[in-house]
């Protein structure tokens, strides 16, 4: 067969990625602060974006022409697929919100009580219409409701430098001071640290000594252990009895106390008085100063209840970055210059600005209409509780609003919403689903873990549920679903077993 070289045309259809739709994606999944980041560069790379100040409604004649990036709160607070659906969640509000927002059980110190921390409520009917909110009625400030306190990385430079006089040693000591984590911890290793600094690992390790002793005591330890020993030392408790306390810990939170009676050579009076001057100590010295200031969240939807007995759902317009182009501008650019460089330079300006107009607009309101679906569908949420969140997954969404799967899935990523319940991530709505027994409404994982804490949170010293004694009593309540789920759940959740419950609860009593 002889070769040759011949032209051959060729129908096909492909779809391109391009760079303003690899855009439009990528604003789509970013969080309200990185936008807002994002934005910032923009402003700062475009010559004909501006950014707006909400007064572009009464523009005056000398005012510069633009358009407005993304429109105000009123043009956005529910287009027609979102304002139908507001108008089908007529499901009555409940006046007592018997369910707090779920929490994760936090495991405090050997023999404290567990319990779940519940939020305040909100007046949200005081909430302002331009998305801010506080009881007062102003504007909300997160800035200002924070409050500022002193460092701990600034507590110990201070103390550095009044303790160390060489330079060298300083140098050491800030080091350090840098793996030092928001507990107090050095969390560093400090062979990493000497071979890094080209010094003698005896060196830093005194170095280490030496800010072991700087204020508040326990600070600089290596794990909760040395903690301890620290603030004891400095208590003058720091005894042998002590010590050997310190190094069976875990026996000490699986309340094995005849055990531990031994091994620290006393009685079990002894052994409670020795666990309540543990009590007494800091296990996270560092909290007692200010972290680095924290990123506040900042909801990018409000949920509110109508006087009808439905549900507002409206844009956060305190997120919605306002961009202005300059059309004037570029008109003025583009008729003074005969210079095609400059000609093509800005027209690519104006594109992209356009572009981004559109891609803020696109996002603000495909943001909305997933918010508004997702309270359509988890109406009995927000009125009676988490018992009633309902499972659901991105294609029900995605089929109800005619999209995409992954654009909802980029829609819920890093979004927040604001409800009288509490703030939630969208995520947060969407959850596997466990059959009932008799083949009826299956209900939410999310509901079934809130089911299993609250079996748990009744249980007295002779009634501790085992793992099959939860699946018994979630069946009778029509609840389809097997030991390893209840135990995985009840895992997720910090819980522990059975046998170690009835302990915590024996000695407590």
């Amino acid at each position: 067969m002889a070769l040759g070289a011949k032209l051959k045309l060729k129908q096909s259809q492909s779809l391109v990625m391009t760079p303003q739709l690899q855009q439009a994606i990528k604003l789509l999944q970013l969080s309200n602060i990185e936008l807002a980041a994002f934005v910032e560069e923009q402003l700062e790379s475009n010559p004909l974006l501006e950014r707006g100040t909400g007064d572009e409604n009464r523009r005056g004649e000398d005012a510069p022409i633009a358009e407005e990036a993304s429109p105000s709160l009123d043009e956005l607070r529910l287009d027609a697929p979102a304002q139908a659906a507001s108008e089908a969640m007529d499901t009555p509000l409940s006046r007592e919100f018997e369910d707090a927002s779920p929490g994760d059980l936090v495991q405090q110190m050997p023999e404290a009580n567990m319990a779940q921390s519940t939020g305040g409520e909100i007046d949200w009917s005081k909430a302002g219409s331009g998305g801010s909110f506080s009881s007062s009625g102003g504007e909300y400030d997160a800035a200002a409701n924070t409050a500022i306190a002193r460092t701990l990385d600034v507590h110990l430079t201070e103390q550095l430098a009044m303790a160390v006089s060489k330079p060298t040693d300083r140098l050491i000591g800030a080091h350090l001071i840098d793996h030092v984590d928001e507990n107090g911890y050095m969390r560093a290793d400090i062979n990493d640290i000497a071979q890094r600094l080209g010094v003698d690992i005896e060196r830093v390790e005194n170095m280490l000594t030496t800010m072991q002793g700087f204020e508040p005591a326990g600070i600089m330890a290596r794990n909760l252990k040395e903690c301890l020993a620290l603030q004891l030392s400095e208590r003058g408790e720091l005894s042998d009895s002590m010590q050997a306390l310190l190094d069976n810990l875990e026996l000490l939170a699986k309340h094995d106390l005849g055990k531990l009676a031994k091994l620290c050579s006393t009685d079990k009076a002894g052994l409670k008085d020795m666990a309540a001057r543990l009590r007494r100590l800091s296990p996270k010295p560092g909290l007692a100063f200010g972290a680095s200031m924290a990123a506040a969240i900042e909801p990018d939807v409000f949920i509110r209840e109508q006087p009808n007995g439905g549900w507002a759902v409206e844009l956060n317009s305190e997120t919605l970055p306002r961009v202005l182009i300059n059309s004037r501008y570029y008109a003025e650019v583009c008729s003074l210059s005969d210079d095609e460089g400059v000609k093509t330079f800005m027209s690519e300006c104006q594109s992209n600005a356009s572009w981004l107009v559109k891609s803020l607009d696109q996002r603000a309101r495909t943001i909305l209409k997933v918010a508004s679906e997702i309270v359509k569908q988890q109406d009995g949420f927000f009125a009676y509780g988490i018992d009633h969140l309902r499972p659901l997954n991105l294609k029900a969404v995605a089929d109800a609003i005619e999209m995409h799967e992954s654009t909802v899935s980029r829609v819920t990523s890093n979004k927040y919403m604001a409800t009288p319940r509490g703030n939630f991530e969208l995520k947060y709505f969407f959850t596997a689903s466990i059959p009932s027994v008799d083949g009826g409404e299956a209900l939410s994982a999310e509901a079934v873990r809130h089911k299993i804490r609250g079996l748990i949170s009744e249980e007295t010293v002779k009634n501790v549920l085992s793992d099959d004694k939860i699946v018994a009593l979630l069946r009778a309540e029509g609840i389809d679903i097997a030991r390893r789920t209840v135990a995985k759940y009840r895992e997720s959740m910090g819980i522990q077993s059975s046998v170690e419950r009835r302990r915590q609860l024996k000695h407590a009593s």
